[in-house]
């Protein structure tokens, strides 16, 4: 199955990745679905009928997320915990002809996190078919750095929370009889990055707990994956990282497309 080998340089010249990518005997499969269009593209699926949940969608990764699957069909609950960015988001996205919903929640916070999950059961009667967790935070110093409650906070946002919510939305995503969920990864779960130590721990936290639920909720229908980007626009990154540095390099999509 293993058949193409790629090799990348990223900009520290001593440092490279290496990866195998799938190479597919057969794609006659995208044909049946190519048919279909979404928000005026072809596309190989539609989720017309389906709902979801996106954590932390006003900005960023978790923004795009949003529009992605409301233009391809699907109603959309998002969470922030920022309300003015919440209420811009959500006229927009009004203002777009798409069908989100939203509420204010900190993801840190198990009360916070009970509270969205009685939202959303309410506002999806019950059922949940994709769950995003989406959000996650960083700082970015030197392991032996870190104080307790910077280790607690990094933490609770990036683990306890997907974990969590994971516990909330098992019985939703049983009932919907296909559930999905996705977690929102990174590169650092499978490689050093500087001043990343913890970010990069709980990252690889979340990849274990992919293959975990994988195969503990396969008999439910439910599967389970995790998408790991590299550096991507966001508010966050972009106080670390040059633009330039990001979008004016060839390797950038090519990771991309690899992840």
């Amino acid at each position: 199955m293993w058949e193409s080998v790629l090799v990348l340089q990223v900009p520290s010249p001593s440092v490279k990745f290496k990866f195998q990518i799938p190479k597919p005997r057969n794609w006659s499969w995208m044909n049946k679905y190519s048919s279909i269009r979404c928000a005026g593209k072809v596309n190989r699926w539609s989720l017309d009928g389906m709902n979801a949940l996106v954590t932390g969608g006003t900005r960023g990764i978790g923004h795009a997320i949003v529009e992605e699957l409301c233009g391809l069909g699907a109603t959309v609950h998002t969470c922030a915990r920022n309300e003015d960015e919440l209420e811009i988001c959500l006229r927009s996205w009004k203002d777009e002809g798409f069908t989100v919903s939203g509420s204010l929640c900190d993801v840190s916070s198990q009360v916070d996190r009970q509270k969205l999950m009685e939202v959303v059961s309410s506002t999806f009667n019950g059922k949940l078919d994709i769950l995003i967790n989406n959000v996650g935070t960083n700082i970015r110093k030197a392991m032996v750095d870190f104080t307790a409650e910077e280790f607690s906070s990094v933490m609770a946002t990036n683990f306890e929370s997907v974990f969590h919510l994971c516990q909330l939305a098992y019985p939703l995503l049983k009932a919907s009889g296909a559930g999905s969920v996705v977690f929102t990864s990174s590169v650092s779960g499978f490689v050093s990055l500087k001043s990343m130590s913890l970010q990069g721990a709980t990252k690889g936290a979340i990849n274990q707990l992919t293959k975990y639920l994988a195969c503990e909720w396969a008999k439910d229908n439910i599967r389970s994956n995790a998408v790991a980007p590299w550096y991507i626009k966001t508010s966050m990154v972009e106080q670390v990282i040059p633009y330039f540095l990001l979008f004016s390099t060839p390797w950038l999509s090519l990771i991309n497309y690899v992840f």
